[in-house]
């Protein structure tokens, strides 16, 4: 295997084993309430212990990304990722499952900030439509985590659980131990001046929105739909709930890779981001059966468009910056799966979590259509600007 293959697939490998990792969380919110005795509130902070140190760490490693040596750094992530993994699965407390998880979410941010960067400088005649097979492996990883999560519960304990997403990240962490990465001359070192020129720049500051607002969209399902649908179904069916959702993001993403070399990246999110308000007021209105289903379907492939879109449009505007703008891409992106989740663990407690779920989501939708309409207005182009 030449280098250039062995780290595409050791960054595919990667974010396929991370998309396992980010979904067993919301599957074992009723495990780990049932095990330490935590409340709606308290199981809220799992999604943001599990980013805050992933964005810390994507945006320094991104943002430094033409200084740093990127093969030790990629190693780290990936070695460090699998080491907070097998610590989770022995936490004694609640307090201790977390302070792992922030761990793991580091170590996996260091990895994650870079690993755009080398598919970027690597397949550059062909970036966007890397950028889209990228996020095509992450929901296959995150599709078939339910029902993994369902099979290890089934014949063992949550704890289990987090081995066997341990084992995921070996092969992304051996092909980074036994491969040179190849040489990445094009990435330019930003100074202080430099970002905040980027960060200036529309389409930059409207990617960084989008992805906040996309990015809470996704936290709050990933984390409370399997907790929301346990409340009316028994648990498999509540997982094979959430497998539905993330399915529609392969033939969604499969779209997106063909769509985007096609039309406009801002039509191609209104056109996917618009269904998506009446399918998630309807799927969290109460509603049981097929209904339920298909709109968290329908909801699902909407939402998916949001990250592979912005992502590329953001680095078609400045390729010579794809490290940054990876940094603050991705952050972006966290900052909104950090937040969100904890939001409806608070208004949970009150209102219950189907009204508080509902209500998020939908404001969410709605302002992620508006957010895009105005990008669209500011930059007077569906497409991508360059150079502004």
């Amino acid at each position: 295997m030449d280098r250039k293959r062995a780290w595409t697939v050791a960054v595919f490998s990667f974010i396929f084993a991370d998309a396992v990792a980010v979904q067993a969380r919301g599957p074992i919110l009723a495990s780990l309430g049932a095990e330490f005795g935590a409340s709606a509130a308290a199981l809220g902070l799992v999604a943001p212990a599990g980013t805050a140190g992933f964005l810390v760490a994507v945006v320094v490693t991104g943002t430094l990304a033409g200084r740093l040596r990127m093969r030790p750094t990629l190693l780290a992530g990936a070695a460090c990722t699998v080491v907070a993994l097998v610590a989770m699965s022995a936490a004694p407390t609640y307090a201790v499952f977390l302070l792992a998880l922030f761990g793991q979410g580091t170590a996996a941010g260091a990895f994650r900030g870079l690993d755009r960067v080398v598919l970027s400088h690597l397949h550059a005649d062909r970036r966007a439509r890397m950028y889209t097979v990228y996020t095509l492996v992450w929901a296959v990883g995150a599709v078939l985590t339910p029902q993994l999560v369902s099979v290890v519960l089934a014949i063992a304990e949550w704890r289990t659980l987090f081995l066997v997403v341990a084992v995921a990240f070996l092969p992304a962490t051996l092909l980074a131990a036994k491969y040179d990465l190849p040489a990445i001359d094009a990435e330019r070192s930003v100074s202080r001046s430099d970002l905040i020129a980027l960060l200036r720049r529309p389409a930059v500051l409207g990617s960084c929105l989008g992805m906040v607002l996309t990015g809470a969209l996704e936290g709050v399902l990933f984390t409370w739909l399997v907790y929301y649908a346990e409340t009316f179904y028994p648990t498999v069916t509540a997982n094979a709930l959430l497998s539905v959702y993330l399915l529609a993001y392969i033939p969604a993403r499969l779209g997106c890779a063909t769509a985007i070399e096609r039309v406009p990246h801002l039509s191609l999110l209104l056109a996917a981001l618009v269904p998506a308000i009446p399918a998630l007021a309807i799927a969290f209105s109460g509603v049981t059966g097929p209904v339920l289903f298909v709109t968290v379907f329908v909801a699902g492939a909407a939402i998916s468009t949001g990250f592979p879109v912005l992502s590329a449009y953001a680095v078609e505007s400045a390729p010579e910056y794809s490290g940054p703008l990876n940094a603050v891409t991705n952050g972006s992106t966290y900052v909104g799966l950090a937040a969100a989740p904890a939001v409806v663990g608070v208004l949970a407690e009150p209102y219950g979590i189907g009204l508080a779920i509902q209500v998020t989501v939908v404001a969410l939708a709605i302002a992620f259509v508006l957010a895009i309409g105005g990008l669209w207005r500011w930059t007077g182009t569906a497409g991508v600007p360059q150079k502004t």
